[in-house]
């Protein structure tokens, strides 16, 4: 079976959100893993109607062309914990369909609801989503995540967030954690405090 990537698309009232985000990370990973110079044309994707009213998750497969698309009810997930764990050599740069690895991370989240995943001595994501975190005055986001996201792309693209290097130890720095992705945006994703994040322990 081949190994698909996959581009997650927000349609909101029959209109595909963030695209030029969506269709600048597909055109890069094309270059990168396929060394494929033409774009994937993700503007080309025509919503049908039963998509046309509500809140639809758009999810597409591609290599060198588009081989699925399809729209999906979305609702929104409820996460109330987050577990920290160990990456190790996890490597998950480009957005693969194949998602073994953090699924088996995710996988050790209990008693959370999701994991936060550390890799190098630094907070990354959770198994779904990039994180934004507030001090008091500004949001910031981890500087190295495992996979850059969209929603997190244009958000730094309009000042709104500021990376940053943070290790675990800085958690409690902050007053209050969000995960965005390109189904959530910053406003309407679940709201966590560094309390509501269970610290790895040691054996």
């Amino acid at each position: 079976m081949k190994n698909l990537l996959l581009e997650t698309i927000r349609c909101e009232a029959g209109k595909l959100q963030n695209l030029e985000w969506h269709q600048e990370r597909a055109g890069r990973s094309c270059r990168v893993i396929f060394g494929a110079s033409h774009k994937i044309n993700l503007q080309g994707i025509i919503v049908p109607g039963e998509a046309r009213e509500g809140l639809f998750k758009c999810r597409v497969l591609y290599d060198t062309r588009i081989e699925k698309v399809e729209f999906i009810p979305y609702s929104f997930r409820l996460v109330k914990k987050l577990r920290l764990i160990q990456a190790g050599d996890l490597e998950y740069s480009h957005k693969f369909a194949d998602r073994k690895e953090i699924e088996a991370l995710f996988a050790r989240r209990s008693p959370a609801d999701d994991i936060l995943i550390v890799k190098n001595g630094l907070i990354t994501d959770t198994s779904y989503a990039n994180i934004a975190l507030f001090d008091g005055s500004a949001w910031h986001t981890p500087a190295k995540p495992l996979l850059a996201g969209t929603r997190r792309a244009s958000l730094i693209a309009a000042g709104k967030l500021t990376p940053a290097d943070i290790p675990p130890q800085r958690l409690s720095e902050y007053q209050e954690v969000r995960l965005i992705n390109s189904m959530m945006g910053l406003e309407e994703s679940p709201r966590l405090h560094p309390g509501d994040i269970i610290q790895i322990t040691k054996n």
